[in-house]
């Protein structure tokens, strides 16, 4: 029988049966630690059922993988979907940065979507999606409360495992509720006082939604550090600067102040947002800064 981990605590991890729709307490066989192999999120693969209780099985075969991520630790991921308020809280955008260089080392496609766009104002919205085309990500404005754009979020779903994140209290519980109702996710409330959300999400783990499509909530974030890099990749993760890189001056110039940079003439008229721009510099200082040991 085979299936796939959508959680695991404590040494026992829980494999979903998609074509009989069942999940099975599962311990691992003794050969993954003596061969260094730990399970993960996301890991398909083969279990054994028989003399075991109802409802317990055994893992008795990892199948090979395609990816597996560090940060946060799932195997097999094919896109990742982060998610902001477009208000209440405030989109930290430079958190939305880093969430994206995060998964562009990774190799993963990310699609950012913006909830609770009922409120505010549509230039707002439109400054936030044109903002984001031009990074070269598919950018989604949604509201769950409405039920607007929910269809389209799960139709990009559809049989691929999506990795979901997002800081708490912009929606990723509501919009997990409304794809899935069994999921019964605990929903977190926006403090009045501070207009941040409450932590909600305690576990990674997969949630089953139809079609052989799984989401992954991951515990909300409110930093992400991208310290192992070097400044000097920084750039590469910044794909509006890709069709004006190779007309400055200069080879390698870091579309700071050197002269001749058409990353810059670009800012300057308006091609690049310097919203994304000001995060890049305050990310490259950021970076410079750290003392590599």
């Amino acid at each position: 029988m085979k299936g796939k981990i959508i959680k695991g605590i404590a040494g026992f991890y829980y494999v979903h049966v998609p074509e009989i729709n069942e999940v099975f307490e599962c311990k691992a066989k003794g050969i993954f630690r003596l061969q260094n192999v730990k399970p993960l999120v996301g890991d398909d693969t083969e279990l054994d059922i028989s003399g075991q209780p109802k409802g317990k099985g055994v893992i008795t075969r990892i199948l090979p993988r395609k990816n597996e991520l560090i940060r946060p630790a799932v195997a097999n991921v094919d896109q990742a979907m982060v998610i902001f308020a477009a208000a209440e809280p405030a989109p930290n955008l430079n958190l939305l940065d880093r969430f994206l260089i995060t998964m562009g080392r990774q190799n993963i496609h990310t699609i950012i979507c913006f909830n609770k766009k009922d409120i505010v104002d549509r230039k707002d919205m439109e400054m936030l999606t044109e903002t984001y085309i031009r990074s070269g990500h598919k950018v989604l404005g949604i509201s769950v409360l409405k039920q607007d754009g929910t269809a389209a979020v799960k139709e990009l779903l559809k049989g691929r495992t999506t990795v979901l994140a997002g800081p708490s209290g912009v929606g990723k519980s509501s919009l997990i509720n409304t794809l899935n109702p069994d999921a019964r996710m605990e929903v977190g409330t926006v403090s009045e006082k501070i207009k941040r959300g409450r932590h909600t999400t305690r576990h990674s783990e997969l949630i089953y939604v139809d079609d052989n499509s799984y989401v992954m909530d991951t515990p909300g974030f409110s930093s992400l550090y991208i310290d192992d890099i070097e400044e000097e990749e920084l750039k590469n993760y910044y794909n509006e600067f890709n069709e004006f890189k190779d007309k400055c001056r200069f080879i390698g110039c870091m579309h700071l102040n050197e002269p001749g940079c058409a990353v810059k003439e670009a800012l300057s008229e308006g091609k690049i947002s310097s919203i994304r721009y000001d995060n890049y510099r305050a990310l490259y200082e950021e970076l410079k800064d750290i003392k590599k040991y």
